[in-house]
């Protein structure tokens, strides 16, 4: 069994990240834990928001606070797969065939208004998303580890764009939004790009070995059979509820499993409770789920969350005594 010292270090890789970010992005902690979430659990996450509420800043400042690689893909109707993950050409030096790797070839790549892209350039990231490597000719390449895609897209503006497809949705772990910020926020972040740009001074506050140590790490954190069964009963609930035509699936599952554990340790313990499955279910399984009578494009988005919510209500919790080891 692991020592809680060896989950305090993974507590502290988060609020060195939290905090470093923090110094960019202003109040936005909770967002920060998510996407901390999603390194160590080896997700992705889709930030649903308004143009310049900061997710390329996030984004960016999320890659040199761990001192990761960075590459940012504005989407665009003209992208094409090979614009992704690069191509074969011919070296005229060497008289043979050269592979010169695309953008995906990063640890944190920024995927800039996902939706504008073409179906066919979206389901190029399928295989990258969930198997962490890509097929070119033939040729299967492995992709940085860790690897985490940080997808946005315009809620408000559908005109010229493709509806992600159920299976690409269904890879991302998270579902955020960044939000406005308050007013006195909004004076906070004034006043810190007033002169100059936090990002360009921004250190790296943790190292990709920490991140994949800590991953071993949270996969340890225990949870009973009651809380696991608790998961089940949730996602079996959502197949079956009148309102919602598809419900959440395996993989989504497993997605929350994750989260939780990592949640988990963030909030000082070894193991999981239902709480943390309250918590974070809205985040990972509103956009795996469609209801009836609506489209991701009109109508799905709160409405998902408000059923998922209904669902925690209506269905029954473990007791705190078969929850701790």
């Amino acid at each position: 069994m692991i020592p809680i010292s060896s989950y305090n270090t993974v507590r502290e890789l988060a609020d060195r990240v939290r905090s470093n970010v923090g110094k960019v992005i202003v109040g936005k902690d909770e967002l920060i834990d998510k996407l901390f979430i999603a390194l160590v659990t080896a997700g992705h996450v889709l930030l649903d928001d308004v143009p310049g509420t900061g997710k390329t800043l996030l984004a960016k400042s999320l890659a040199k606070s761990v001192d990761c690689s960075f590459k940012r893909v504005q989407f665009t109707p003209d992208l094409l797969p090979s614009d992704l993950s690069g191509i074969y050409y011919f070296n005229q030096k060497v008289s043979d065939f050269e592979f010169r790797p695309g953008p995906l070839f990063t640890h944190i790549l920024l995927a800039d208004e996902i939706n504008r892209a073409t179906p066919r350039t979206q389901s190029s990231l399928l295989e990258c998303m969930e198997e962490r490597q890509i097929s070119i000719d033939g040729v299967t390449h492995p992709l940085e580890n860790p690897f985490l895609v940080i997808a946005t897209q315009n809620p408000l503006e559908q005109q010229g764009t493709f509806p992600l497809p159920e299976a690409q949705l269904d890879r991302f772990l998270f579902k955020l939004s960044m939000g406005y910020p308050s007013a006195d926020e909004s004076v906070q972040i004034l006043k810190r790009f007033k002169e100059e740009t936090p990002l360009e001074q921004l250190k790296a506050a943790a190292t990709i070995p920490e991140l994949l140590d800590a991953r071993e790490i949270a996969a340890k954190v225990y949870i009973s059979d009651d809380v696991l069964k608790y998961i089940v009963d949730l996602a079996e609930r959502t197949r079956k509820d009148d309102s919602i035509a598809m419900g959440v699936s395996p993989r989504g599952c497993q997605a929350l499993l994750k989260a939780v554990q990592v949640q988990a340790v963030l909030e000082g313990r070894n193991f999981v409770t239902p709480d943390d499955i309250k918590y974070l279910a809205p985040y990972t399984w509103a956009h795996r789920i469609l209801l009836k009578g609506t489209t991701r494009i009109r109508g799905g988005a709160g409405a998902s969350e408000a059923v998922i919510d209904r669902i925690l209500q209506e269905t029954s919790v473990p007791t705190e005594e078969v929850v701790s080891p």
